[in-house]
């Protein structure tokens, strides 16, 4: 392919994937104006945990597109290693679902609501199916179906979840299967996906692909955690009572999220110029400069979001949401802070996996998905103050350990093969 028409494939999926963010914002505006703040974190809780597991599954279509990027290359389709992908990834997030069916998990998460975690069972297998129909396209050179298709998922979504509230179903039920229905967006690209496997050849043991796939979820897992699953995380050790205040935390933390949804092209770019300035001695003194630069600036980014959101955060909130939803400003100023820092980290494990360091990519998100539960746990306070807590002091820490990683001496270079 030669590189104007690849500059353009990456703009299409590009341009894709940035309408397929926005359209996710009005859903969340419509539901803080059509539920009450109780209600509002079941609902937000049950959408961390589907897109939780969305992105948990995010590898799926990597290893798939990679799978059917080797076979198009030879001038034939993604064997049968791709289907046994997929197939081991829904059995994971079927057996996770499960999980949260039992009573004692799903009254945790919802209520009296316990219905959601069938719903969200369902959302989360067809996710599977999505992000190996991605892979098969994206693999396979199909970049206008599979933008299509990231649009067509998102606004599905939107379109159902809109209807339901003009309709006035505005129970959590209804609005939540809205939002899985989203994750089926691939039938209509059935017949297209099918053209490009071929379950006859290309098989690998199911061992071999069941390790592959599994420790790739797992670190996806451990991102997820920190990202869109944390609301879920927070509900499940919440205690009953905490519904009211935790409606207004978990709307302020997607509007903090909100620059992340750029930070995809950046990832994108960060690996190749790793490797580009991995070359020779010079390049690496520039990219350690880079990176000693860029890990302090994201602390001072991080204070000055920090202060931006305390001061207009709370109006935010209120303007986008609803004025029953009460936040204090320094929870969104810790919001911020977090959100900054773990675009940090995100970038800095860039640089580990270009580095070809996945194992430091586990232990770097492993810590911060552990502590930041540790914190919720164990800080004094209320549940507001203890998500706080768990959200600034995990990235902080986890901003700091990448930086060590990325800088220490030793760091192996990465290998360029001429």
């Amino acid at each position: 392919m030669s590189e104007r028409p690849a500059g353009r494939s990456l703009g299409v999926v590009g341009i894709a994937v940035l309408i397929a963010a926005g359209l996710g914002y009005p859903i969340l505006i419509i539901a803080g104006r059509v539920l009450s703040p109780a209600d509002s974190a079941v609902f937000l809780t049950f959408w961390g945990l589907v897109f939780g597991v969305g992105s948990t599954l995010s590898p799926v279509e990597q290893e798939v597109s990679r799978l059917a990027a080797v076979a198009h290359v030879a001038g034939g389709r993604a064997g049968a290693a791709a289907g046994r992908t997929v197939v081991v990834a829904a059995a994971a997030v079927g057996v996770f679902g499960l999980c949260t069916l039992l009573p004692p998990v799903s009254g945790r998460l919802f209520g009296e609501h316990a219905g959601l975690a069938v719903v969200s069972l369902v959302g989360s297998l067809g996710f599977a199916l999505l992000f190996g129909t991605r892979g098969l396209l994206v693999g396979s050179h199909r970049h206008k179906p599979y933008g299509a298709l990231v649009v067509a998922e998102a606004l599905i979504r939107l379109v159902l979840f809109g209807g339901a509230a003009l309709l006035g179903m505005n129970g959590l039920v209804p609005l939540a299967v809205a939002v899985a229905a989203g994750s089926f967006a691939f039938l209509p690209f059935g017949r297209l996906s099918s053209s490009l496997y071929d379950r006859g050849h290309g098989a690998e043991p199911w061992g071999r692909v069941a390790r592959r796939i599994l420790v790739l979820m797992l670190g996806a897992a451990l991102t997820a955690s920190v990202l869109t699953g944390y609301p879920a995380i927070v509900k499940l050790f919440a205690a009953p009572g905490d519904a009211e205040v935790l409606g207004g935390l978990f709307f302020a933390l997607t509007v903090a999220r909100l620059p992340l949804l750029l930070l995809s092209p950046v990832q994108a770019m960060a690996v190749p110029t790793v490797v580009r300035l991995s070359r020779d001695e010079a390049g690496r003194r520039r990219l350690r400069g880079l990176l000693v630069k860029g890990s302090a600036g994201a602390f001072a980014v991080a204070l000055a979001g920090a202060g931006v959101g305390w001061l207009l955060g709370p109006w935010a909130v209120r303007l986008l949401f609803g004025s029953q939803y009460v936040v204090a400003g320094w929870a969104v100023a810790g919001l911020v802070w977090s959100s900054v820092l773990v675009g940090a980290v995100m970038l800095l494990a860039g640089v580990l996996v270009a580095r070809t360091r996945g194992d430091l990519v586990l232990v770097l998100w492993a810590v911060v998905a552990g502590l930041s539960v540790v914190v919720l746990l164990a800080w004094p306070g209320g549940i507001v103050a203890r998500a706080v807590a768990g959200l600034v002091i995990a990235p902080t820490v986890g901003a700091a350990l990448a930086t060590l990683f990325v800088l220490r001496p030793g760091t192996r270079p990465v290998t360029v093969t001429r």
